[in-house]
């Protein structure tokens, strides 16, 4: 079974129970990598090239990392006992979102779902989007009613110590799937933030992702330095593609990873790229090679 990022952010939100474990259980692992931020990797992926959630896990133990999200709720435990963390927990997927009000009440009970799931699993992130653009929608009104439902589901997670976390998309990319979001509302890194700030709580931030950045607004460096306050997470990606964050796309790791490190950043920076090399292990060991910088 491949998994992709869509099942993940509608499935892998957990039903309470079923977790009797503790993280840490299992393989004699390696030491992990000694940067100020901890590494993972979106399972997703890497399911499109046959790459079960335990192999990668297995994977990602090698490499030294210290967690994985983007898999299937399924693959937790097998993935927790590997000495791993969730680093991030799936709630109500990025097209049926807060903005459309006949997904309020969906997105305020997965949201919820989530937050007990990851405080079940010691995961300290939940996912959410802003959803999809849909005929006649007023954008002041839908923001609007973005900041008011996440404020009905943030005590909750204030009580937990879980951060939600919010992702900016981008809509512009159509090099091929899941490379853009067309018609996705918070496609404006600037507007996304200004959301966080109108929800005002430490456990609302915004996930950072450097790819969709880069292609919708640019300017990554600065915006990383404005909006250190209000970052709880970071996805990366080459771009154009979506591919390896290689020498064959635009965006400069390296300084990227440096200007992190200078925020304060300690949480996680997840690889969330699609791998074209013939070789996805190789991939992933270039990816988190690339961003331990000193």
């Amino acid at each position: 079974m491949s998994f992709s990022r869509r099942n993940f952010i509608s499935r892998a939100a957990l039903t309470a129970g079923g977790f009797g474990l503790s993280a840490g259980r299992g393989l004699s692992a390696p030491a992990k990598i000694d940067t100020p931020f901890k590494h993972s990797v979106m399972g997703w992926c890497f399911g499109g090239r046959g790459v079960k959630p335990k192999e990668l896990g297995e994977w990602c133990v090698k490499l030294g990392m210290h967690g994985m999200e983007g898999i299937p709720q399924a693959a937790y435990k097998d993935v927790m006992e590997l000495g791993l963390e969730i680093s991030l927990v799936g709630s109500h997927g990025f097209a049926q979102g807060p903005c459309d009000p006949k997904y309020t009440d969906m997105v305020i009970e997965k949201l919820k779902d989530g937050i007990e799931v990851a405080s079940q699993v010691k995961a300290k992130r939940v996912i959410t989007f802003t959803g999809m653009r849909y005929d006649g929608m007023d954008d002041t009104k839908a923001a609007q009613l973005c900041v008011d439902t996440w404020k009905k589901v943030v005590p909750l997670a204030e009580k937990k110590g879980i951060t939600i976390c919010f992702e900016h998309l981008n809509s512009r990319a159509t090099e091929g799937k899941m490379t853009g979001h067309a018609g996705y509302f918070g496609d404006d890194v600037d507007f996304c933030v200004d959301l966080v700030k109108q929800v005002g709580s430490e456990n609302f931030k915004l996930l950072f992702d450097i790819y969709h950045v880069e292609i919708m607004n640019g300017d990554v460096i600065r915006r990383i330095r404005e909006y250190k306050d209000y970052i709880g997470h970071y996805h990366t990606a080459g771009n154009p593609g979506r591919g390896e964050i290689d020498a064959s796309q635009e965006i400069n790791y390296p300084p990227i990873i440096r200007e992190i490190i200078k925020t304060g950043f300690t949480d996680y920076v997840a690889q969330e790229f699609i791998p074209t090399w013939e070789d996805p292990f190789k991939s992933l060991k270039h990816g988190v090679e690339t961003c331990i910088v000193r």
